[in-house]
């Protein structure tokens, strides 16, 4: 098996020029292929991240009832909220937990009447994670001096009509759907790009809801926010035998909505990854193809020597698994380190703002990202594709009688 090695090696590098061509192919595919998986992956990272900062958090937990009830937004008060943030904080990889009251409302001015979801929070512990504070465009984000205050979004702001210092009248709903109503002065407007959240939320103090709601002291959820996306199942199965008289649910299951659309996104995106596959697949079976035909001669001559029909094809099995090898090597190595460099500073994605509420989750750039493993299972698949280029010229030349093969042109 040794001499094989050594003479499939030999051989592969006697033609450097083909050699090198069939590898920078292999290469440039695989740059291609891995590339846009990245991109593909962090923009779908983006759009979950900035989604569970924008609809509250990985993780939230409501009194009992809630689920079967969430898109009527009931006012189910927690028992003990403060009890709840306690051990949401002593578990790993939470960021952030805060309280908060959310119901259905309308807001109105001399211009008109709109539905909202009206949402009351604890400025100072949202604030730093909260992706409509970062997104404020007039006046300012909510503190925890503010009274009678209210946060829109600038599509409601135009609906309305209105701008900072204006007062606007808000009707909520009570535990037991009632309606109250408060004139409230406009502190602040948020631009998202997203029509839909930006006429659909208004922010309110925690305390004045809890007022005017007759909520004393009391909330409706607990938001938790944590490092990264997917650490919610192993939150939840940690938190639920110590939190057994509450209902605790990821985000994934709040808003299904946002995972809809990303799997249709996903299914696009996957037809056109298993694209690129198949043109790099093609054009590196067409090297491997046209490098074996070329040395039909070549397999007349060793069979004219003695060597064996299935050691001819395992020789030169054994020479494109060697190009393969070194195109995938390189091709993982110039993928990863592109990758990462552009992991660092962003992909300028602005060009796409305002094409829609997707495009707008995904912010002005995009980091690539992509787990070594899914690199490696790339390199593997390449150097099967090359095996497979070679195998099968390689099996019909070795089935010819040495005369024809010593004739082929």
């Amino acid at each position: 098996m040794a001499k094989y090695i050594k003479m499939a090696w030999r051989n592969m590098w006697r033609n450097w020029r083909r050699t090198l061509i069939a590898s920078i192919a292999i290469v440039l595919g695989m740059v291609l292929l891995i590339f846009m998986d990245a991109i593909i992956r962090g923009s779908d990272q983006a759009i979950y991240s900035n989604a569970v900062r924008l609809y509250g958090g990985n993780v939230q937990v409501h009194a009992p009832g809630f689920r079967d009830k969430s898109t009527r937004l009931p006012l189910l008060p927690l028992d003990d909220a403060d009890i709840v943030v306690e051990k949401v904080n002593n578990e790993p990889n939470v960021v952030n937990a805060s309280k908060r009251i959310s119901t259905g409302g309308m807001v109105s001015s001399r211009e008109g009447t709109y539905p909202v979801s009206i949402t009351a929070i604890q400025p100072e512990s949202e604030a730093s994670v909260s992706l409509v504070a970062e997104n404020i465009s007039e006046g300012r984000f909510l503190n925890s001096d503010d009274g009678d205050n209210i946060l829109i979004g600038q599509e409601m702001a135009n609906l309305l009509n209105v701008s900072i210092g204006d007062r606007i009248t808000l009707v909520g709903k009570r535990k037991d759907e009632s309606m109250r109503q408060r004139s409230m002065t406009i502190v602040g407007i948020f631009n998202l790009g997203l029509g839909d959240a930006e006429k659909g939320l208004v922010y309110i103090n925690l305390p004045v809801a809890q007022t005017l709601y007759n909520l004393r002291d009391q909330e409706t959820e607990v938001a938790i926010t944590l490092e990264e996306i997917g650490q919610e199942e192993s939150l939840i199965s940690s938190l639920e035998p110590e939190l057994s008289n509450y209902e605790i649910d990821s985000f994934y299951d709040l808003r299904p909505e946002i995972g809809e659309v990303l799997a249709q996104k996903g299914a696009f995106t996957t037809a056109l990854g298993f694209i690129v596959l198949l043109m790099a697949s093609i054009g590196i079976l067409n090297l491997m193809l046209m490098a074996v035909y070329e040395r039909t001669r070549e397999m007349g001559v060793l069979a004219a020597l003695g060597m064996k029909g299935r050691q001819l094809m395992g020789l030169f099995l054994l020479e494109g698994m060697f190009i393969g090898v070194i195109g995938a090597v390189l091709g993982c190595i110039v993928s990863w380190l592109l990758v990462t460099a552009f992991a660092r500073v962003g992909i300028d994605y602005s060009m796409a703002e305002g094409t829609g509420d997707i495009t707008a989750l995904v912010g002005n750039r995009i980091y690539p990202s992509i787990p070594i493993a899914n690199i490696v299972f790339y390199g593997f698949a390449v150097v099967i594709i090359a095996a497979l280029a070679s195998f099968i010229p390689a099996w019909q030349a070795s089935r010819n009688e040495p005369a024809e093969s010593l004739h082929h042109i």
